[in-house]
């Protein structure tokens, strides 16, 4: 019974986080913070959600290799 409390809590504050993450893609707002939060929450207790989370990870680090590699390519200003 406790179990079924805990996933339905986790539902629910995590539905609801990402329903306002989701609003922030249009309304003023980090969504890009609050949707992966939010899939973190959910993450606690859903595998969906973890895959999703994995996927969102790995993502992350990719766009971030690719920017660091584009940076580091680039002509070197001074000395």
């Amino acid at each position: 019974m406790l179990r079924v409390l805990r996933r339905v809590a986790v539902l629910v504050g995590g539905g609801a986080l990402l329903a306002v993450g989701v609003a922030m893609i249009v309304l003023p707002g980090p969504a890009v913070v609050v949707i992966p939060a939010a899939i973190g929450v959910l993450a606690i207790e859903f595998e969906w959600a973890r895959r999703w989370l994995r996927s969102i990870r790995a993502t992350a680090l990719r766009a971030r290799q690719a920017l660091r590699g584009k940076s580091e390519s680039g002509p070197h200003r001074g000395a």
